[in-house]
Formats: C-alpha cells, sequence, structure tokens
C-alpha cells in the first residue's frame, strides 16, 4: 500500500523530532511492504518568515490533498509580537477549520517502565494505563452563545451557553465507537446528566447511536466529578472515554498528569473520513531546538495513531509502540525523562534505536 502524508516540521524542535517521526514510519514501510511517501510544507513561524503569513495556500492545498498530516510544533517568543490572526498559531487553528476536524483524540499512556516518574503511588500504576480521551473540539459551551451585561437588579452578569445537537454528539461517538472498537470494545461516557440537559441529550444520543450502529460496544456512564476522581483513583479500569468538549478539556490535562512526562505524549485531531492530523502535544521548545537533546517519542506515537486510527494498520502500530517499549526497557532515557541507573541519548540516537527496533 502506498500512503501520502503532509509533514508540517513547524518551529523549534519540530524539525527535529519530524525527522524522527519520518524514519520511523520508513522503518514500518520497510518491514511491512508500505510506502509512505512524504511531502514537506511550511506551518506557523517559519512559514511567517518565509511567506508572511502563518497557513500558505501551498500548505493547505497539499494537508487537503494528502491521506493524513504530521505536525511538529509551532510557535515561539520570536513572533509574539505578531497580531493574533498571523501569530504562529492561527496557522494550526486554520488547519484543523479547513481539514474539518471535530476530533481531539489524546492517550494518556503510562509507559511500565516509566511508571516511577507518575505522581500516583505504584501500586495503582503497576499493570500500566492507556486512557483515550475523546473530546468533542468544535460544539458545547466553548462555541455556545456568551453574553454580559446587568440585570434586573442592577447587577453585571455572564453567562456562556452549553449547547450540543444530535449530529455534534453523533459524529463524536462514532469516532469513539470505531477506536473502541480496534481496542477493548468499551467506551466510557462522561457527562453530568443529573444536573445538565446538554448532558441529557448527550448521554440519550451516545446509548442509542451507539446501540444501533455499534451493538458489540459497551457504553458506561460516568459522572464527570466522578470520572475525575477515578482517574487518580484506579486509572487502569479506563480505556476509551467519550466527552465534551469542556469536560475533554479537563480531563485530558488530568490523565496527562499521571504519565509523568509531556515528552511521551501524542494526540490527533479527526473529523469524516479517514484524513487527520498528528501531533505531539509539547510546545516548540525553541530553547532547545538544534540541540539534538528534544524526546522524539510523542511524535513517534502521534504515527503509531496515524497507522491505527487513519490507515487502520493495527500491527503496524504494534510494531512502533513494541519498538518503544523496546528501547525503554533497555535503559535509554533522552534528557525529559532522564533517571538513576539509566542511559541518556539524544533525539537522534532514540529515534534511530526505535526505527532499529522495528
Amino acid at each position: 500500500m502506498t500512503y501520502n502524508i503532509t509533514v508540517l516540521d513547524g518551529d523549534g524542535i519540530g524539525p527535529e523530532i519530524c525527522k524522527g517521526a519520518v524514519a520511523v514510519l520508513e522503518a514500518v514501510g520497510k518491514k511491512f511492504g508500505h510506502t509512505f511517501n512524504f511531502t514537506h510544507r511550511l506551518i506557523g513561524g517559519c512559514a511567517i518568515d518565509e511567506t508572511g503569513v502563518p497557513l500558505p495556500e501551498e500548505t493547505l492545498e497539499s494537508c487537503l490533498k494528502s491521506d493524513s498530516v504530521l505536525l511538529g510544533a509551532v510557535g515561539g517568543p520570536k513572533w509574539d509580537g505578531l497580531s493574533g490572526d498571523l501569530r504562529p498559531e492561527a496557522g494550526l487553528l486554520g488547519i484543523r477549520k479547513a481539514m474539518g476536524l471535530f476530533t481531539n483524540i489524546r492517550p494518556a499512556r503510562l509507559w511500565k517502565s516509566l511508571k516511577d516518574a507518575s505522581p500516583l503511588k505504584s501500586a495503582l500504576v503497576e499493570g500500566g494505563v492507556e486512557i483515550i480521551i475523546v473530546r468533542e473540539l468544535t460544539g458545547g459551551i466553548y462555541f455556545g452563545k456568551r453574553e454580559s451585561g446587568t440585570d434586573e437588579n442592577g447587577q453585571l452578569y455572564a453567562s456562556d451557553t452549553e449547547k450540543y445537537t444530535v449530529e455534534e454528539i453523533e459524529r463524536v461517538t462514532k469516532v469513539a465507537c470505531e477506536l473502541a472498537s480496534k481496542r477493548r470494545k468499551k467506551i466510557v461516557s462522561v457527562d453530568k446528566a443529573n444536573v445538565l440537559e446538554s448532558s441529557r441529550l448527550w448521554r440519550k444520543t451516545v446509548h442509542e447511536y451507539a446501540a444501533k450502529n455499534y451493538p458489540d460496544i459497551e457504553v458506561e456512564d460516568m459522572f464527570v466529578d466522578n470520572c475525575a476522581m477515578q482517574i487518580v483513583k484506579n486509572p487502569a479500569q479506563f480505556d476509551v472515554v467519550l466527552t465534551s468538549n469542556i469536560f475533554g478539556d479537563i480531563l485530558s490535562d488530568e490523565a496527562a498528569e499521571i504519565t509523568g512526562s509531556i515528552g511521551m505524549l501524542a494526540s490527533s485531531s479527526l473529523g469524516y473520513g479517514t484524513r487527520g492530523l498528528y501531533e505531539p502535544i509539547h510546545g516548540s521548545a525553541p530553547d532547545i531546538a538544534g540541540k539534538d537533546v528534544a524526546n522524539p517519542i510523542a511524535t513517534i506515537l502521534a504515527c503509531a495513531m496515524m497507522l491505527r486510527d487513519s490507515f487502520s494498520l493495527l500491527d503496524e502500530c504494534k510494531s512502533i509502540e513494541d519498538a518503544v517499549q523496546k528501547v525503554l526497557d533497555d535503559g535509554y532515557r533522552t534528557k525529559d525523562i532522564m533517571s538513576e541507573g539509566m542511559k541518556e541519548t539524544g533525539c537522534t540516537e532514540m529515534y534511530m534505536l526505535i526505527a532499529g527496533n522495528i
């Protein structure tokens, strides 16, 4: 099979970590008989420097024609003085909108070799943890009606409206069900249906859609406050967690924290179809750019997500995850995850070790 991937190296450490991700995908292609064609395009600060805008038309066209998109990182203090529409981050928002990406998937995986880095007690994470938050990305209270003013009693007030349509809920439920079908076939749907009318619609819609279209998927409901508690009390119980924009925003950060290292965390944004945008959740880290000390693992794991969620290449995805685990088990660490007794390595050596294990 042949897959066309647009690579948006971006700013700071972006080119270094994307180079590592490409090397790992090439190793996967060699092992499994696939061809990955890579087209590099500008986005963010480097695009501003080169073209005057954070999202050039050439970049947009390439992304829309590709099978999927890999992003490094955008931004840095060099461009902080620009207006909002010309800042590097505007390029990221623009590409998400143009690609119609309404779902954010953020796995929080605690690798067994790094369990001592978690703030949780070792007994809670002994068997490893992987919580995949499926967050609705373009609806809910963040995009609802806002208003402020003075009420009839002369009191200043402000309000934000939580609003969801059945279509918005169904489409993100479909993404969660597709993901769950490749894993444990179980979804925990998080809401606040005991209080919020929007959550009651959320719960009803999730169950009806899953039962009709994915009868083999088990759906369990959980209130958001209980879910927040359970993530730190018994994180291993979770697999795929489906929730709204605001709840997903909060819970994904909490889940990420239990892994102990932001340098290990990947994410994806998906819409209709199979094309997605895959990226690490960390920033551009301009202070360490070009020093060969960045951790490429999050970007490499983003590629594993791409293989699984956009291309349905499950064995190929597992080959990357197994290679990462082997390198960690062998004691290799980049500076951000270094601990006593381990072997410190740089960005290049780390991704070459992972590619070599594949």
